[in-house]
């Protein structure tokens, strides 16, 4: 084969480190974009930020004294060396000032004469609780709870050890998933115990707060508790007892016809013993329960002005970043060599590119809101259908940087907080030729079973036949799919007597 050579032109993309940086902080979610940006800041150290969250906080030195970060002082320290490599260093120096909201000397001042010392010569008495920092109490756990209960009620080293092992046993709600047969097969022969000794520490165990702890099944946590229950008729608690013991999968199922006939009553009877079931707690052990809430700080905020609904940036979640001055002074002493060069531009690519990550943020929230208007005035009843290429025409950018900005990004509106992919949903045809947003429709699907007779609920078909009649064409399944992604229960399981 004969060998040639050819010269061909041809034009391709290259993801420069900027091009990569900027898409990677695009998709990143607040808390994501605050934690790269505190190990950034930490390996670049021409990159500084003047929004510390652990300013003027107050910290326990090493020898025991209290004292308050001297925030105000260091900020007015590094601030006039800032502000001279401003005025002197020219435009390159002056990009690193990207700061998102109000500027840094307003922050300085306002704080400059701020100490501890003041604060304490300010309070009412020296022992006023308010004069002393206050640190946040122990939250008990179930563990402790019952050990404590253990130790007043029981004195034999030998039971208390059994009935410390059955609490180690315990799940976070409370149960005792192991049976006791494992539990006493584990324990050393010599020790010679008997199955009944650690029967009778169960027992024991049962009897302690909260009401249903150490149950085996949801069935006698339910029956413990009923047991426990005072000012309740004998024979509602019998009914009530009979319900959780021997037919609980009916009355889970909702059942009742079945369960009157079975328990030979009528439907008064039966809904005094729902009502003593229903205020049994299922996971007694749920209350101890350490895991802290989650919450969600949105990034815009949506508000009606005079010129209609306006979308603004939450400046407490935009970093404020500089280039720092003292290490700019030094770089343009040495005539831009050294290792620093590249650190620098590197800071400026970043607060460059923080830069146009909110920007694009504010942009793609103030289309949505552009033309979801009618959802801000009137609920999600009136959401049009939006689709990802729709913003995208508008802004002339791609879908997949739409993608990038609507994921893990919230808006606080009106009506409360939501994802930017929330406004985003597929059609449904009306008998009048248009179309009717996805989102709309779960909204009505909500208000038909909201305002539905509990006695008598409807069926998916009857949803479905419902919003017929209002001019939206839409299958049994597609109800059923749209009341699954409300967690709502099917028709069987919302009946009531």
């Amino acid at each position: 084969m004969k060998q040639t050579l050819q010269l061909r032109i041809s034009q391709h993309l290259a993801l420069t480190p900027q091009l990569q940086q900027s898409i990677r902080l695009l998709q990143l979610s607040t808390l994501e974009l605050h934690q790269e940006l505190e190990q950034i800041l930490s390996d670049n150290p021409m990159l500084e930020r003047i929004d510390d969250p652990l300013d003027n906080s107050v910290r326990l030195l090493a020898d025991g004294a209290i004292s308050a970060t001297p925030a105000a002082s260091s900020a007015s320290t590094t601030e006039t060396p800032a502000a001279e490599a401003g005025s002197s260093s020219g435009p390159e120096e002056s990009e690193g000032g990207f700061e998102g909201g109000d500027s840094g000397d307003g922050a300085s001042s306002g704080e400059s004469d701020w100490s501890f010392d003041d604060v304490a010569r300010t309070s009412k008495a020296p022992e006023d609780d308010d004069s002393r920092p206050q640190l946040e109490a122990h939250e008990t756990t179930l563990r402790e709870h019952l050990l404590e209960q253990m130790r007043l009620t029981v004195h034999e080293a030998r039971d208390r050890a059994l009935v410390e092992l059955i609490i180690d046993a315990l799940n976070d709600n409370g149960y005792l998933d192991e049976p006791l047969e494992e539990i006493h097969a584990r324990l050393p022969e010599e020790l010679e115990i008997d199955i009944e000794e650690l029967r009778v520490a169960l027992k024991l165990l049962q009897s302690f707060d909260p009401a249903g702890v150490a149950a085996r099944n949801a069935s006698e946590c339910l029956s413990i508790q009923i047991r426990r229950f005072p000012k309740v008729p004998l024979v509602t608690r019998r009914r009530a007892l009979d319900i959780v013991e021997n037919h609980l999968a009916l009355f889970a199922q909702r059942d009742f016809n079945k369960l009157k006939k079975i328990l030979d009553c009528d439907d008064e009877d039966l809904r005094e013993a729902q009502h003593v079931i229903k205020r049994c707690n299922p996971h007694p052990g749920a209350l101890f329960a350490s895991d802290t809430s989650d919450f969600v700080v949105p990034d815009v905020i949506v508000k009606k002005t005079k010129n209609g609904w306006q979308v603004m940036l939450n400046h407490d979640v935009m970093p404020r970043l500089r280039v720092n001055a003292m290490y700019a002074n030094i770089l343009k002493q040495s005539k831009g060599e050294g290792s620093l060069t590249s650190q620098l531009q590197e800071a400026k690519w970043l607060i460059k590119n923080m830069r146009q990550r909110f920007d694009t943020i504010l942009r793609v929230a103030q289309a949505i809101v552009d033309r979801q208007r009618n959802f801000f005035s009137h609920g999600a009843v009136a959401m049009r259908p939006l689709v990802l290429r729709e913003i995208a025409d508008t802004l002339g950018l791609h879908e997949s940087t739409i993608s990038r900005v609507t994921t893990q990004k919230y808006m606080l509106t009106p009506h409360g907080m939501f994802e930017l992919k929330y406004f985003f949903g597929s059609h449904v045809a009306t008998e009048a030729g248009g179309e009717a947003s996805s989102t709309a429709i779960r909204a009505l699907i909500k208000q038909l079973i909201g305002a539905e007779d509990p006695k008598n609920p409807f069926s998916d078909s009857k949803i479905a036949d419902m919003l017929g009649e209002q001019g939206m064409v839409v299958a049994r399944r597609t109800v059923a799919k749209y009341r699954e992604a409300l967690k709502i229960p099917p028709v069987n399981l919302r009946k009531s007597l």
